[in-house]
């Protein structure tokens, strides 16, 4: 009952482009698991609605049609859109607000900045994926693991920049630490076999790794702070470990290929996704989220009893 029921609600993609023609323009059609070059099949549980075999002009006009990579183009850029927009509003209003500097400018800025190449990177290389050329796809894919990388690198940034603040020894060694890991990241890629399906799981396992990074330092911060029984370790480490409980949800369903592993036939609109850019996202909402509120900022800053650094912990707020 629950398959045929998912069959009814999504439908094929063919179904639906015969109904709205202007959604098809000339020259793209949809095509099916089977039909689709080597190079291109990931998931065998989706199995209909992929573009395949296009010029880069019909890629870009492609992300108008109703695929099953519709949702990740649009997602990643109106991530990209959001982020934009956060960065005007803050830049303009909260930044001002709070009394930044000159630094807290750069930090925001250089975080933002990292976010926005992610979506952007991300959104690329959903709509250049099915592009004619294997060695164009492979590049934007490649562009892609770089986009995730700096990513990531925009989390570490202002997350180890302001929690150890006031500790000028650590913070540096923490965002060399994570900066030298992302540039580890860079070099493997050019490793001949980084970007093929043999080397899958060794790719999840290295960004897995990166992101999994974040635990050293929020451990230590917790430590710092007088453990789990400190006040201000009690406000924000439940939304650290929710951070990481999102991203574990998102690696079980990416090796567990669920609901498409279930309902193989009734999933030709299942929207895939690739690990890291999940894992990616979870991140900076998560940071956003732990800032949103400027009165528990306030309240850490009183529970901090750090004097001389009272006036940054206004500033982290910037960041929602």
């Amino acid at each position: 009952m629950p398959h045929k029921l998912l069959k009814l609600l999504l439908g094929s993609y063919q179904w639906l482009a015969s109904y709205w023609p202007v959604l098809m323009p000339r020259g793209i059609r949809l095509y099916t698991f089977e039909q689709i070059p080597l190079f291109m099949k990931e998931n065998p549980y989706i199995t209909d609605g992929y573009r395949a075999r296009l010029q880069s002009k019909l890629c870009l006009k492609s992300i108008f049609v109703l695929s099953n990579e519709t949702v990740n183009i649009w997602t990643h850029l109106l991530g990209f859109l959001l982020f934009f927009l956060l960065g005007v509003n803050d830049m303009s209003t909260v930044l001002p607000a709070s009394g930044a500097n000159r630094e807290d400018y750069v930090i925001y800025c250089i975080a933002l900045f990292c976010f926005q190449v992610c979506m952007l990177c991300s959104a690329g290389y959903h709509m250049f994926s099915c592009h004619l050329s294997e060695k164009t796809c492979h590049r934007w894919l490649a562009l892609d693991f770089v986009g995730i990388s700096v990513g990531i690198l925009g989390c570490y940034i202002p997350g180890v920049f302001y929690a150890f603040y006031c500790i000028t020894f650590w913070r540096q060694v923490y965002l060399v630490t994570a900066l030298a890991l992302i540039l580890a990241v860079f070099l493997a890629q050019i490793h001949p076999h980084y970007h093929s399906k043999e080397w899958r799981h060794q790719r999840t396992a290295i960004f897995c790794s990166v992101a999994g990074y974040g635990i050293i330092p929020a451990g230590h911060w917790v430590w710092l702070n007088e453990g789990l029984g400190s006040a201000v370790v009690q406000l924000f480490l439940p939304r650290v470990i929710v951070m990481y409980l999102i991203a574990g949800a998102a690696f079980l369903f990416y090796i567990s290929k669920i609901p498409e592993r279930c309902f193989p036939d009734a999933q030709s609109s299942r929207q895939e996704s690739s690990l890291p850019t999940r894992t990616t996202i979870t991140i900076p909402l998560d940071l956003a989220d732990v800032c949103r509120k400027s009165e528990r900022v306030k309240e850490w800053n009183h529970l901090s009893g750090f004097k001389d650094c009272d006036w940054w912990y206004a500033i982290v707020s910037a960041f929602c």
